[in-house]
């Protein structure tokens, strides 16, 4: 699953050259395993993620908003065609989170 990760994220054109990348990618496979840590990203994915990753879950959600930045910037196109939903702006950092595990949990699931 991991490698499914990398692959989406590399396809949104990010790099893992900082650890934005980790903390999105560890958060979205969380998020996969147990869909039900989207209904309390803050309280439950952010934190395991910081652990971890031994940071705090500002600096996860941050992080992990970063790069939902870039991606709007750089491949809004993809990210709306992965949303499956009309995306009316740039996506918070849960909405970022939860469009990329339902993309992977669509595609492992349909396959």
């Amino acid at each position: 699953m991991i490698t499914d990760i990398y692959d989406l994220l590399y396809r949104l054109d990010l790099t893992a050259t900082h650890e934005s990348f980790f903390h999105v990618s560890y958060a979205v496979l969380l998020s996969t395993e147990n869909r039900a840590r989207l209904l309390l990203v803050a309280k439950w994915l952010y934190p395991a993620v910081a652990k971890h990753y031994r940071t705090t879950p500002e600096r996860v959600e941050h992080n992990i908003y970063i790069v939902a930045t870039m991606v709007w910037s750089n491949n809004p196109k993809l990210l709306r065609a992965l949303s499956r939903y009309q995306l009316p702006g740039q996506p918070t950092a849960s909405q970022f989170i939860s469009i990329l595990a339902s993309s992977l949990f669509q595609t492992n699931f349909s396959a």
